[in-house]
């Protein structure tokens, strides 16, 4: 942690962190919570919706209440409706009293609750942070999700709840109490709030934040360029279980395994960031990582070997951190105070966008053409949107907020 991030960085740091730990370990709760209330497919499937529905859904309006008000508090009233909706349900779980119509409502509220957070807090970075450190502030927040997020939370989560139920939620609720009290100590510099614009209409402030995404060059083809991605991502991966199990030959743990490499793969990528960064220009790391992605996918289709999977998915999780970290630093510097809400917003959902419409399609093909077609898919889609953007992505980087 470098001296010149600052302290209000450092309490945000800590605050995302803490949620960070809270979201994995509801990761893995949620779900087996749903799933030891019912046997029926439909409603287990749908705590999984549940997760995915709310980005979509409720995205841009997220993004409009993130430039129209403080920041910060906006981050802590969202975590504080968790923390309400949490309460009520270790309530249950202590009483016995829960059913699984309320489990799935209070995952939903959660996860709608999670957007408005997490939209927001991805604006409060450029705000305490100079322009030429976000990509080193931007790698820290990126460590803690893979760490606390993706490797340690669901691993905890799974445990806590073998051992009672009620303690995986509690102690959720605990971690999202901290990451309040941890974030109302971070003080922010205005940011460019206008009085008349907060009275305008919230569907004028979508449509002011949807067209400058469209006329400003560098963020619409990062935002394009996510869309597409995620689609062919989204195809690949929404098969990933069945193409470890029938083209690997993994059983259940070897699947686990897959994304916990992946994830190692991504603490290779934060060890590896800064002293890449300081080599090689933005541009080129996002045209080699994006290579990457598309030979992934090729490597992928081609492979019977679970130990080559394995290498794969190292490979592919640092350049997955490498690549997003260096799109969110490019994206904040690109756009203004005022608007980083609403641009978050739409990357958003390009974000979630892309993925459940390449969901369909790697589904639709895996069942026509066999469980390999969703990778060559993938990797025809990338090559080809790999060329046509070759050129605009040493433009992208050098783009300033005006």
């Amino acid at each position: 942690m470098p001296a010149r991030l600052g302290t209000g960085f450092r309490w945000l740091l800590a605050s995302s962190w803490s949620t960070n730990l809270g979201d994995g370990v509801a990761a893995a709760a949620g779900p087996l919570l749903v799933a030891s209330l019912t046997h029926d497919p439909f409603l287990i499937s749908l705590a999984a919706m549940m997760r995915w529905a709310p980005p979509l859904v409720f995205g841009l309006y997220a993004g409009v209440l993130a430039d129209r008000h403080d920041r910060r508090w906006v981050v802590m009233a969202a975590n504080l409706v968790r923390v309400a909706v949490l309460c009520v349900l270790t309530f249950t779980l202590l009483t016995g009293t829960v059913a699984v119509t309320g489990a799935l409502v209070a995952l939903g509220l959660l996860a709608t609750a999670e957007v408005f957070a997490d939209n927001t807090s991805t604006t409060l970075t450029p705000m305490l942070v100079h322009r030429d450190d976000l990509a080193v502030a931007n790698s820290r927040l990126q460590a803690g999700f893979i760490t606390l997020n993706q490797l340690a939370g669901p691993s905890i989560g799974a445990a806590l709840f073998a051992a009672g139920v009620v303690w995986a939620f509690a102690t959720e609720l605990v971690l999202v109490i901290a990451g309040v009290i941890l974030v109302s100590k971070v003080v922010l510099p205005a940011h460019g709030r206008d009085a008349s614009d907060v009275q305008s209409g919230v569907w004028r402030d979508i449509v002011l934040g949807l067209r400058w995404v469209v006329h400003n060059p560098a963020v619409r083809t990062l935002v394009l360029t996510i869309l597409i991605f995620n689609v062919t991502f989204g195809a690949a991966w929404s098969v990933l279980v069945l193409y470890a199990t029938q083209r690997l030959g993994l059983g259940a743990i070897g699947f686990g395994l897959l994304t916990t490499v992946s994830a190692v793969g991504g603490l290779l990528g934060m060890g590896l960031y800064g002293w890449l960064t300081r080599r090689v220009s933005l541009g080129n790391v996002m045209r080699v990582g994006l290579i990457i992605e598309t030979l992934t996918h090729f490597a992928l289709a081609v492979t019977t070997s679970a130990w080559a999977a394995m290498l794969i998915f190292l490979i592919f999780g640092a350049h997955a951190f490498i690549w997003h970290t260096t799109s969110i630093s490019i994206r904040q510097r690109a756009v203004p105070a005022h608007l980083q809400g609403r641009v978050t917003s739409v990357n958003t959902i390009g974000v979630y966008g892309g993925l459940v419409v390449g969901s369909a399609v790697g589904g639709g093909l895996a069942t026509h053409y066999g469980v390999t077609a969703p990778f060559w898919f993938a990797f025809a889609g990338s090559a080809l949107f790999v060329v046509l953007l070759w050129r605009e992505l040493t433009r992208i980087v050098h783009a300033e907020a005006p």
